[in-house]
């Protein structure tokens, strides 16, 4: 198999994302490869209530902002100088944005953890990672936390 040019690392900020990027970056350093850092912020249903209030406009722009930032910062801790990387931020659902982050983005692995923030274990078929692994476009390689072991 030729060497990885472009990795894509979805990342939620969690333990186990983080073990996936520590991992994605190994990984890159040895081949070469550049790292796509991602990140899905997630707007929860409810933006209007059954009042009929809606949420400030503001409130999703400084969701995003707030992020960008995180994201911005796991880049600046956690990805070396050397490894070339960038960052993306969506707001669709996790699955469906890994995926077209990949097609789009030319990424040829998938670097991500088995679990996401929330730390649950397998739900019937709803893991980001599952679904991720069977709809990519490219090879996903899924990482185990320390903690899991």
């Amino acid at each position: 198999m030729p060497p990885f040019k472009k990795i894509l690392v979805p990342v939620d900020f969690s333990d186990h994302s983080r073990t996936a990027l520590d991992l994605a970056v190994e990984l890159a350093r040895e081949g070469g490869a550049s790292l796509q850092l991602l990140h899905c912020y997630q707007i929860q249903p409810g933006g209007v209530s059954p009042y009929g209030v809606a949420l400030p406009a503001d409130y999703f722009t400084e969701l995003r902002d707030a992020a960008a930032r995180k994201l911005d910062e796991w880049q600046r801790e956690y990805v070396p100088a050397d490894v070339k990387s960038d960052v993306t931020l969506s707001s669709d659902n996790p699955a469906s944005a890994v995926v077209l982050a990949a097609e789009e983005g030319g990424a040829d692995l998938i670097v991500m953890g088995t679990r996401g923030l929330s730390g649950f274990k397998h739900v019937l078929l709803g893991s980001t990672a599952e679904r991720t692994v069977r709809t990519a476009p490219c090879p996903v390689l899924t990482v185990k936390s320390k903690e899991e072991d």
